[in-house]
This record gives structure tokens, sequence and C-alpha cells, in this order.
């Protein structure tokens, strides 16, 4: 479990929820989203307020190195690519995501999607990597106008192949598929409002109304055996 504010990951009993232990991660300011090596030995975790990564050895219980943004940015959500070979990580500040080399623990790339990227999502075939741009809080006094997008990576070519805007203007947010991987359903940051939309063309087919602040979300039940928490998202 993230124990943000103490800078460090608390270990529990999954049965108990007994503490087992703990990580400290003391350069980690704002340590809060991960994914995992594909064998479940290595984590890296984002550091929003320090604009890097840490890298985990979570078999051994120690920190193996922490890793700086070219960009100094703010580092959202984290995804796995399908052979493990690459982490994509969403960048809030920098408008686009950073593509590192899990093994090498180093920046190879950057990908420009649009204003405040934050949430990742995979496609249920493992070719296509659903970006979340929910935009700025306010455009022209209305909240999220105009700007919120979502951008589709491509995993062979690690190119940006699509870019899709909702109608009217939004702020997709974090980001989550239905099981059958038809529909990617999204928070709608400063909206209100939770999207659904066409993982094929885009389209939005429904907009539901919702409480303020609208963040994480999940679809339940789902497919995989393993939560990546925050989100409720598994693999």
């Amino acid at each position: 479990m993230v124990a943000e504010a103490l800078k460090r990951l608390d270990l529990r009993d999954p049965q108990t929820m007994a503490l087992q232990g703990s990580i400290p991660v003391p350069q980690c300011k704002g340590i809060n989203h991960a994914d995992f090596s594909i064998d479940g030995r290595i984590a890296i975790f984002t550091c929003e307020f320090q604009g890097g990564l840490a890298r985990i050895d979570m078999v051994g219980r120690k920190v193996l190195g922490y890793l700086k943004l070219s960009r100094g940015g703010m580092p959202q959500d984290i995804r796995v690519s399908p052979d493990g070979k690459i982490f994509y990580v969403a960048d809030m500040k920098a408008g686009g995501v950073f593509v590192i080399d899990g093994d090498a623990f180093k920046e190879i790339g950057f990908l420009k999607t649009g204003i405040g990227t934050h949430g990742l999502y995979p496609s249920r075939d493992g070719t296509k990597l659903y970006v979340a741009n929910r935009g700025f809080p306010r455009i022209g006094g209305k909240p999220g106008v105009g700007k919120g997008s979502v951008s589709v990576i491509d995993f062979a070519t690690r190119q940006v192949v699509a870019k899709w805007y909702i109608p009217g203007g939004g702020s997709p947010d974090m980001l989550q598929l239905n099981p059958e991987g038809t529909q990617l359903w999204a928070s709608g940051r400063y909206n209100r409002t939770v999207y659904v939309m066409n993982t094929t063309t885009g389209e939005l087919l429904a907009r539901i109304a919702v409480g303020s602040e609208d963040h994480g979300l999940t679809y339940f039940p789902n497919v995989g055996l393993h939560s990546l928490g925050h989100n409720g998202v598994y693999r």
C-alpha cells in the first residue's frame, strides 16, 4: 500500500491487513501510481511532486534507484507494455507520455499527447494504449471546456495514431475498459461527468452525471488476476 504522505510503501497481509513491513522511498515525494515488471519482482512508481520515478525491488524490499525525468514534469499514471520491456508514464505538466526502458531504467523517448496528460489504459488486445488528457481546470470561465481529449498510442510503433476530443469540451482523467474492451470509460475531473467512448472510433456513447471532482473509477467485475491499485485496475 502507498503511504504517500510518509514517502513509503506499507506491506500488509492481504487477509488480515496486518502490517508486515515498510519500504522507505525518501526521494519520491508524491509517490502514487505504479506498475510492475511481468514477473512481478520489480515495480516502478511515479513521484508526482519530484518529477521522477522510483524503481523498487519488491522481493528484496528496497529501492533500486531513482530517475529524474528530462522535462522536470509531474508524472501521474504508469503502464508497462505488453512485452514487459517499456514503461509509459503520463505527465500532466509536460503534456505527454515518457517512454522508459524498464531494464535500463532510463528515458528513451517522449510522446506529446495533450494538455494535462493523466490516465493510461492498454487495449484488451495489447496493441494500443489509451491516454487521457484532461485539459485545464477552467477555460474561458467554463470548467474544462475545449481541451480535454483521449490520445491513442500504438505499442508497436510507439507513435500517437489517433486523438479523440469530447464533443463540447471535457476533462477525461482516469480510464477503465469494459470487459469486452469495446468501451472506454473516463472520469471527467472538472465536468461532474463520466464519459463512455467507443474504443474503435472514439465516438462518445454516453455522458453520466456524477459528483464534483470525479477522479478515479472502476468497472467491476472485470478481467485480470492482479490489482494494480489506485483505480481498480487489474492485470
